[in-house]
């Protein structure tokens, strides 16, 4: 598992992990949905099973995603092979990429992958 600890004033205070990795953990842990979705969180046995793609982050979470990978929209738009302003049209849901532009931005983003997922 990659995991990075960070610490204050000496003490771990907070663990960060790929977002695949923390899903995993969630559906081990019989959990649906998580709280960054801005939905309660509801154990597999109070509802239907989700489908594959409510497995993987919404095209609206894109520039947290970016972000909290430390790079600009200019650094991700060209290592995905797009202008920065269309991944600008991208992140504020102007724009719906295909599905070799989703494939590449979950690449560069180290993410599962948005299948067709609106």
């Amino acid at each position: 598992m990659d995991l990075q600890v960070i610490s204050r004033d000496g003490e771990p205070e907070y663990a960060v992990l790929p977002w695949a990795q923390y899903q995993a953990l969630l559906r081990a842990a019989g959990i649906s949905r998580g709280p960054e979705s801005g939905a309660a969180i509801h154990t597999e046995a109070e509802h239907e099973p989700s489908s594959p793609a409510a497995d993987f982050p919404s095209l609206s979470q894109l520039g947290a995603l970016r972000e909290a990978k430390g790079l600009e929209v200019a650094q991700l738009a060209r290592a995905v092979g797009i202008s920065p302003s269309y991944l600008d049209l991208i992140e504020s849901g102007d724009r719906e990429p295909d599905a070799a532009i989703r494939r590449s931005l979950a690449w560069e983003l180290g993410v599962a992958g948005w299948r067709g997922e609106a």
